[in-house]
């Protein structure tokens, strides 16, 4: 794995996401925390979900201590507030990316993991790429969301991402 791969999937990430944002708020506050049997159960709660995700796997990358969510926690209530949080770590992100080399992805690295609840090691790159997969799993869940909403997500595939 490259470190270039990373960047690409940091800009897609943060490309998507405004899409999504944009999106979802054309639909009413009340829809998108509407139960609409998504693992998440809302669109609202399923983007909270994603921002969760990500704030962990950057705190675990960054040796930082990790922030007290649980996976399925509503950090922000305010749709305005989630939009806005989403904005500052996806530049975090794109800043993370952009600091990687191909030395400190070859890197082992071990975890605790929340959700198996036990340690995993692995190469760096292995996990920093499930930081993009799981975003892109959780987000074709939101566009289906919308799309039953009657929200057209718009492109979703990275070669129609802009330059």
């Amino acid at each position: 794995m490259t470190a270039q791969i990373f960047q690409t999937y940091a800009r897609y990430n943060a490309w998507m996401n405004e899409n999504v944002y944009t999106g979802c708020a054309k639909i009413p506050d009340t829809q998108r925390k509407a139960d609409m049997g998504a693992f998440f159960k809302s669109i609202h709660g399923t983007l909270n979900h994603i921002l969760v995700g990500d704030t962990i796997w950057l705190a675990r990358f960054q040796g930082a201590q990790l922030p007290p969510y649980a996976l399925n926690t509503i950090v922000y209530e305010d749709f305005d507030d989630l939009w806005a949080a989403r904005r500052k770590l996806d530049g975090e992100i794109k800043a993370f990316a952009a600091g990687l080399t191909d030395d400190w992805l070859a890197k082992p690295f071990t975890f605790k993991s929340m959700s198996y609840n036990r340690e995993i090691t692995g190469d760096m790159w292995l996990f920093v790429m499930q930081l993009f997969n799981h975003q892109t799993h959780h987000r074709g869940q939101v566009t289906t969301l919308m799309k039953q909403c009657g929200v057209d997500p718009g492109p979703t595939d990275l070669p129609v991402m802009p330059a």
